[in-house]
């Protein structure tokens, strides 16, 4: 079958064609990515990014918000109390919300494989402490060293301390009863 006519030609490049325009007018369009919900929310697409931080009680360069204080041979300059152009806050609800989300507890996500915890239970149940009887055992299928499986049953016993503690105590009950 033939080729089609005028594939394999090269294309010319078009000089009469303003990119320039063509790329400012999409980026104009384009909202600025914002990953905060509180300002995203309270964000006013027709001002610019300093009067909007400004507007939320946010500092647009942490540099001028905070300034490092001057030093003139070893001793400190001191201020008369007047803080220059203080800043009229329009929107502090947004300061107060991030605050507020800041302040709540970090919720832990640290969680382990249901298999590394039934290989951890089935190494602590037959073998104690014994960690060397540990790496010779036959369901120790990656070969692991007695270090390695250490830091494993350690790792358990940091991530789930309590249920660590529940299992140690069904444990002793046994061993009681086999002696």
């Amino acid at each position: 079958m033939p080729k089609a006519k005028g594939k394999s030609r090269r294309h010319k490049y078009s000089y009469n064609l303003n990119r320039k325009r063509l790329y400012r007018s999409a980026r104009r369009r384009a909202a600025p990515r914002i990953a905060c919900s509180h300002i995203r929310h309270a964000w006013d697409p027709h001002k610019s990014v300093a009067q909007n931080l400004a507007d939320m009680g946010l500092a647009e360069d942490p540099n001028k918000a905070v300034p490092i204080p001057k030093k003139l041979l070893g001793m400190e300059v001191e201020s008369d109390g007047q803080q220059p152009g203080k800043k009229i806050v329009r929107k502090p609800y947004v300061v107060n919300e991030m605050e507020l989300e800041a302040s709540l507890p970090e919720k832990k996500s640290n969680t382990l494989s249901r298999d590394l915890i039934d290989y951890v239970r089935y190494m602590i149940q037959n073998h104690g402490e014994n960690y060397k009887e540990m790496a010779r055992d036959e369901k120790n299928y990656y070969q692991d060293t007695p270090k390695q499986i250490k830091r494993k049953i350690n790792v358990y016993k940091n991530f789930y301390p309590e249920e660590y503690k529940n299992f140690i105590a069904s444990l002793k009950p046994e061993k009681m009863e086999v002696q």
